[in-house]
């Protein structure tokens, strides 16, 4: 027999927006009655998000400490005819241990997993069984809502947790190395240090479709890791993903694809970087600026991330348009070369990009100097752009 079920906080979607979300909820407000829910078994899924020291502001980093489970200081960078060790930090989380620690801090009750949901407002969940979940609000952390709302380019790859049977000699990660055969638009491979004998290795493509052909990526995986020396004991790990790359698109008919009066975060509020498609930085921000909140009623919390959804795609039309350059204006082969320049400039207007925190000083440094693309093309795909 169907039941209702009453809460403050109602999370839809145990991905990392939906669990940062549960934890800061939870810490800033012990008492508060959080549910999350998903039809899947884990909070997270199975992934591995990672961002650089600069990416995180250092009053939420409360946040994500507890998940962090690799850091380095310094990271890699190789181009045809460019490479750097940049001094930076760097910080891995693995799915495990968000859900590890979603299950810590919330209560078994408010974790509501293996739980289809088959609709979403302002105030109530429906479950696929018939239960119904009345709260004074609720977050849709689902993932995205209509991307061909969007114009889009993606990013795409297979990554691949190996053990090793000796021992490697990169004490760093290779964030790009770039000097691979250039397939499909600008590929690199992403390589992460777990341990001595562990190595996390991705083939990562910035391609004009969102086509992903495991077993060829992993043949290619296996050919670059065979180039590098190293020897696989086995496979401990295996995640694939598709990631927006954003040159355009209406925001607002967007944002209301997903519930045009429910609050949402993580993909389904557009918050992710338009340029790298991650989504961390603007998931922890997002929990934060929630967390702060102390009227959770489905309206606030509604004006709350739309307003900040909104302001974040607004303040990002730079990066829109870079991406524009790179896709409309420069071959696909010769993609690589926009990146190649763009680490040649200082570490910390890197780190600012990355972040998505840009001044105007940044920005004329990215576009002054020789042009990586034909400045005609680079032009007319910007026009475009903004005529679309």
């Amino acid at each position: 027999m169907a039941s209702t079920i009453s809460c403050d906080v109602a999370i839809v979607g145990a991905g990392l927006a939906g669990g940062m979300i549960a934890l800061a909820l939870k810490a800033r407000h012990p008492a508060l009655d959080v549910r999350l829910i998903d039809a899947a078994t884990v909070v997270g899924g199975n992934h591995l998000w990672s961002f650089f020291g600069s990416d995180v502001a250092q009053g939420d980093r409360w946040i994500v400490a507890p998940l962090v489970v690799h850091a380095w200081q310094g990271y890699d960078v190789r181009f045809p005819a460019h490479e750097r060790t940049i001094d930076a930090t760097y910080f891995s989380i693995e799915s495990s241990n968000l859900d590890r620690e979603v299950r810590r801090v919330l209560p078994p009750h408010a974790l509501m997993l293996g739980r289809k949901v088959s609709g979403a407002s302002a105030t109530a969940v429906v479950l696929a069984d018939g239960d119904r979940i009345e709260a004074t609000g609720v977050i849709d952390a689902r993932g995205p809502g209509d991307l061909s709302l969007l114009d889009l380019a993606w990013q795409k790859f297979l990554g691949r947790e190996l053990a090793l049977s000796v021992p490697h000699a990169s004490p760093r990660p290779m964030v790009m190395d770039a000097t691979i055969p250039q397939i499909d638009g600008y590929r690199f491979v992403y390589c992460l240090p777990f341990g001595a004998e562990r190595m996390f290795v991705e083939d990562t493509y910035y391609s004009d479709t969102p086509d992903l052909d495991i077993p060829v990526l992993g043949a290619r995986i296996d050919e670059y890791v065979a180039g590098r020396g190293w020897s696989v004991a086995s496979v401990e790990r295996e995640e694939s993903g598709v990631l927006p790359v954003a040159m355009g698109g209406d925001f607002e008919a967007y944002w209301r694809s997903g519930g045009a009066h429910v609050a949402k975060a993580g993909m389904r509020a557009g918050m992710f970087h338009p340029t790298t498609g991650y989504s961390l930085p603007d998931a922890v921000r997002t929990a934060s600026m929630l967390a702060d909140l102390n009227d959770f009623s489905g309206a606030k919390l509604h004006d709350a991330t739309h307003a900040m959804a909104r302001a974040t795609w607004k303040s990002r039309g730079f990066y829109r348009m870079l991406d524009t350059m790179l896709f409309r204006a420069a071959e696909p082969e010769e993609r690589y070369r926009i990146l190649e320049r763009f680490y040649r400039l200082s570490p910390s207007l890197i780190g600012r990009f990355y972040a998505g925190r840009s001044t105007l000083t940044d920005k004329a440094r990215v576009l002054t100097g020789k042009p990586p693309v034909p400045i005609v093309r680079a032009v007319r795909a910007i026009a475009g752009s903004m005529s679309s």
